[in-house]
């Protein structure tokens, strides 16, 4: 169905005011929801992909895909005959994995019991890492003092352990602003942002991580264990909870 922004007569809107109506009016829908999930990795999907991966038609999902870049949750991008459809960006991707913490915990672990254990283990948070083992990194960086909190954000210390993950500090800059994310499967942080992106895009480049699966799942290679391992202090595969 369109998104319908009609109202009666009777009824006001503060135009001061966001209309979290119609975000929440896009989220409100399964099938929705999982297309979202599945274009948290950062790309750009077909429908058909979409449709594929919501169990639906990909008339179905058309309409679906329609509402939601109406409401603003993501883009659509021509090329050659195929239409992409992406996250609209960082802010959307950041909002989505917090409304994500906010599912029922009970939900979550059936969910992962179920089909999603190695999503919760490993995966792409958009442009970034996510699952348990970006938080035990993000532990490790901490406990190593090459990160720390700063009021509701994180603050990026020069260490030489950043050049083990692929981050390299501007000449002359001592430390950079972080950006902490809320992990919807640990319900604690990882790191996201410019450093996340980084440390993403190094394992991708040096063969610690692929893809997996038809959805945002990463597999781990047993360079990026030994990687990883070296800056959290135990296998990766097996990250201790604090």
């Amino acid at each position: 169905m369109a998104l319908d922004l009609a109202r009666t007569p009777t009824q006001t809107v503060d135009m001061t005011m966001p209309r979290l109506d119609i975000t929440g009016h896009a989220l409100a829908n399964a099938s929705r929801a999982r297309m979202l999930c599945a274009m948290m990795d950062g790309r750009a999907w077909t429908n058909k992909e979409l449709a594929a991966d919501a169990g639906i038609t990909a008339q179905t999902a058309s309409v679906h895909l329609r509402h939601l870049e109406e409401a603003g949750l993501i883009t659509q991008r021509r090329s050659g005959r195929c239409l992409y459809h992406r996250i609209a960006g960082p802010e959307v991707a950041a909002m989505l994995e917090h409304v994500s913490g906010l599912a029922p915990f009970d939900h979550l672990v059936r969910a992962q019991r179920a089909r999603a254990a190695d999503l919760a283990l490993l995966r792409c948070c958009y442009n970034h890492l996510g699952g348990a083992v970006a938080v035990a990194l993000c532990d490790a960086l901490i406990g190593r003092g090459a990160l720390r909190h700063e009021g509701e954000g994180m603050v990026a210390q020069r260490s030489p352990v950043w050049s083990t993950l692929g981050v390299v500090f501007p000449d002359g800059v001592g430390m950079v602003v972080a950006k902490p994310c809320l992990d919807w499967s640990e319900r604690r942080e990882h790191l996201g942002g410019v450093l996340g992106r980084a440390i993403l895009d190094h394992a991708l480049a040096e063969g610690w991580v692929h893809p997996a699966g038809p959805r945002r799942g990463l597999q781990m290679s047993e360079r990026g264990r030994c990687a990883f391992a070296a800056v959290i202090g135990n296998d990766p595969q097996v990250p201790a909870h604090g």
